[in-house]
């Protein structure tokens, strides 16, 4: 089973990578803390269609809202920008707060970095 440890994130890295033209194509927020960031996240709307493409939040504060302020900020960006969904490809330890924040489960997919790994596919209606 694959950790959260170096390999982990190294086979992660262009997943984890935001590039110069993401800035183009896609919604981008960070959050702060002691003007560090210690969170991120990243959608994509086509038509009525949002994809979160990232949502992480650094392990220390994990537990301390930061995500579900990101999460309702993806949402909130989403339905502005006009989609009626979000679809959500998680990690599995990040499933249940999807859940928690009313993503449903619609299936597995595969992993963009990690070959033969499946990920839950949740969908949340905006």
């Amino acid at each position: 089973m694959w950790g959260y440890d170096k390999d982990f994130i190294e086979a992660c890295r262009s997943e984890l990578t935001i590039e110069p033209g993401d800035m183009r194509s896609s919604a981008i927020a960070v959050a702060e803390e002691d003007r560090q960031i210690v969170g991120i996240t990243q959608i994509k709307v086509t038509g009525d269609e949002a994809d979160l493409l990232k949502l992480f939040v650094e392990p220390t504060m994990l537990r301390g809202g930061v995500g579900t302020k990101l999460f309702h900020w993806a949402i909130s960006e989403a339905a502005r920008m006009g989609a009626e969904r979000m679809s959500i490809e998680a990690d599995p330890d990040a499933a249940p707060f999807y859940r928690r924040m009313g993503a449903k489960d619609c299936g597995l997919a595969p992993s963009g970095s990690i070959p033969g790994r499946m990920l839950p596919k949740l969908v949340r209606e905006l």
